[in-house]
């Protein structure tokens, strides 16, 4: 009989990524601040909701990475 070799897992090191969003709203004393304002809206909100879209964004990507490796 002849091995095949395992599957490749393409999506299994794309979790890492989650990481991302949750490293860079870990610290708020990095992005408390005012300035820079983006219309108007003070640096810590729109830094904040910034993360939330590349959050989404980022989840998308690991779902579509890991979507091939079930089954």
């Amino acid at each position: 009989m002849s091995e095949h070799p395992a599957p490749v897992r393409r999506g299994r090191w794309a979790r890492i990524l989650l990481i991302v969003p949750f490293l860079a709203l870990l610290f708020p004393t990095l992005y408390a601040h005012a300035e820079p304002r983006l219309a108007g809206i003070p640096f810590f909100i729109w830094y904040q909701f910034l993360w939330v879209i590349l959050g989404v964004g980022i989840t998308g990507l690991v779902y579509a990475l890991n979507r091939g490796d079930e089954g």
